[in-house]
């Protein structure tokens, strides 16, 4: 069976162009009627024109689909607020949610000022807060929605000069791993896709030999499934790009019980730094209570 949206309202942030213009298009293909929201500024934020949402929306329409248009800033809360409730006025419903948007103000940490660890963080991190903190009544109150966060490699592995954009990244992760539980019993589904594709965000970092192959479409077809109503997946990472898709995992170490119940010297743990460091056996947890769990039964397993 095909996979539609046939009678669901999706909001995609960030979707003038690029990923959310891709995701968006597919979406509203399926049946979807989608609020485009785009601040349409610069790549590091600044400006604003409602026109790139605008040119999404004509499209969908060209193609026969519903959609309107949205230019709020999701790291403003009222704006968040907004583009919901424009979803909510147009069609009564809010289903999917689409936390795309970003910003890019890449510097090493030496040349970075705190307005641009603030500016990226907002976008990214609180933006993502924000609007679902929006949309969240209405799938509680419909028991229904599928929200896909937006991570990154750099957030997942780290990378130079982007340590406002990774921080935020991975803290898009922690808020995930926290709505899975809380949106589980209402089949509010929550996961995130880290993409690699050519955007305006990647445009000048990517070879030219590659461009061809880091279609926005690819990351899309994954969103897709993640918003799908018989996606009963909740908590998952995928990163995805150029037709590769590998699940990624947060992992814990088997690690070691030191001082037998008195505080360790640092030399102790210096001297048994490679085997707290040891991942052979490490696996993932579904949530802080199981590692509290785990190091518990440690503590009171009796020593060997």
């Amino acid at each position: 069976m095909s996979i539609r949206f046939d009678n669901r309202v999706a909001i995609v942030t960030g979707a003038g162009s690029g990923l959310g213009r891709s995701h968006a298009l597919l979406l509203a293909s399926r049946g979807a009627k989608v609020v485009v929201n785009d601040l349409g500024g610069a790549v590091d934020g600044s400006g604003g024109s409602l026109t790139p949402a605008q040119r999404v929306v004509a499209e969908i329409e060209a193609a026969g689909g519903a959609a309107i248009a949205n230019a709020d800033s999701v790291a403003n809360p009222e704006g968040a607020k907004r583009m919901v409730q424009a979803a909510i006025d147009q069609w009564g419903r809010v289903d999917i949610l689409v936390n795309n948007a970003g910003i890019l103000r890449d510097r090493t940490i030496l040349k970075m000022t705190p307005e641009d660890f603030d500016a990226v963080v907002a976008v990214h991190l609180a933006g993502s807060a924000y609007c679902t903190m929006a949309a969240w009544p209405h799938m509680k109150e419909a028991n229904f929605g599928r929200i896909v966060m937006t991570t990154s490699a750099a957030g997942l592995f780290g990378n130079f000069g982007q340590a406002n954009y990774a921080a935020a990244k991975l803290g898009i992760v922690g808020l995930m791993n926290a709505l899975k539980h809380e949106g589980a019993k209402y089949d509010i589904r929550v996961n995130t896709v880290a993409p690699i594709a050519l955007t305006r965000m990647t445009e000048d970092l990517i070879s030219p030999d590659v461009k061809p192959r880091l279609k926005p479409e690819y990351v899309s077809s994954m969103v897709a499934w993640f918003c799908a109503p018989e996606n009963q997946a909740t908590g998952d990472i995928v990163e995805v790009g150029a037709g590769y898709y590998a699940r990624v995992q947060i992992m814990e170490g088997e690690g070691v019980l030191l001082g037998d119940g008195q505080v360790p010297t640092p030399e102790e743990v210096r001297d048994h730094y490679a085997r707290i460091c040891d991942m052979r056996g490490a696996k993932p947890f579904e949530s802080a209570n199981e590692v509290m769990r785990r190091v518990f039964g440690e503590i009171q397993r009796p020593s060997k």
